[in-house]
C-alpha cells in the first residue's frame, strides 16, 4: 500500500468512526489525509471501493490479532480471548463493526482476500482448540461459524439496545461467550 493510499484509508476510517458511512466523502477524506481533494480518486474509483479498503484493513488487523493470540495462548484460552476481543472491538468501534460485517454490494478482491484470511485464521484456531479437546469435535468451519454467529449476534443486539446485563437478556456479549464456553465444555 502506498503511503498516500494508506493515509486515505486511515482518514476514511477516522471519519467512519466519527459519523458513520455518511460522513465518509472522498473530498473530506482528502482534506483529513492532507492530500488534494482529487488524490483519493487516484486510488479508489468511488466511495464504495474506499469503504471496502477500510473494511479490508480492519479484517487484516483482525487476522494479525488472531495469529498473535494463537501463538501466545493455549488453544482454549486463545478462542475465548479472540471472541472477547471481537466483542470489545465491535462494541468499541460500532461503525467499523457495521461496515466490516454488514452486507456488501461490491465485489472487492481486496475485501474478499482479507475476509478469507481473517476467517481462515479463526478456523485454524478453532481446529487447534478441537485438537486439544477444548472444543467439541466436528467440522471446524461449522464450529467457527457457530462461535462467530454468537459473537456477531451478541454485538449486534447490544449495539441495538437489546442486550445488556442490567436490562434485556440479563447479559452482555462477553457474558454470552462465557455461557457458550461453559455449555460447550460441560457437554464434552
Amino acid at each position: 500500500m502506498t503511503p498516500t493510499r494508506e493515509r486515505v484509508v486511515q482518514a476514511a476510517a477516522e471519519l467512519l468512526e466519527e459519523g458513520g458511512t455518511a460522513a465518509v466523502t472522498l473530498r473530506e477524506v482528502g482534506r483529513l489525509a492532507g492530500v488534494s481533494h482529487n488524490a483519493p480518486y487516484k486510488h479508489f474509483a468511488d466511495k464504495e471501493e474506499l469503504l471496502a479498503a477500510v473494511a479490508a484493513a480492519s479484517l487484516w488487523q483482525s487476522q494479525a490479532r488472531t495469529q498473535r493470540i494463537r501463538r501466545s495462548k493455549p488453544p482454549a484460552d486463545a478462542i475465548r480471548q479472540l471472541l472477547q476481543s471481537f466483542v470489545r472491538q465491535g462494541l468499541g468501534h460500532p461503525e467499523m463493526f457495521r461496515l466490516t460485517y454488514g452486507p456488501w454490494r461490491t465485489g472487492s478482491a481486496e475485501l474478499g482476500e482479507a475476509a478469507d484470511a481473517a476467517l481462515s485464521s479463526f478456523v485454524a484456531a478453532v481446529a487447534d482448540a478441537q485438537q486439544a479437546r477444548a472444543l467439541p469435535a466436528g467440522d471446524p468451519d461449522r464450529v467457527a461459524a457457530l462461535l462467530l454467529a454468537l459473537a456477531h449476534g451478541a454485538v449486534d443486539r447490544a449495539l441495538a439496545g437489546h442486550l445488556s446485563r442490567a436490562g434485556k437478556g440479563h447479559a452482555d456479549p462477553a457474558d454470552l461467550i462465557d455461557d457458550l464456553f461453559a455449555f460447550l465444555t460441560s457437554s464434552q
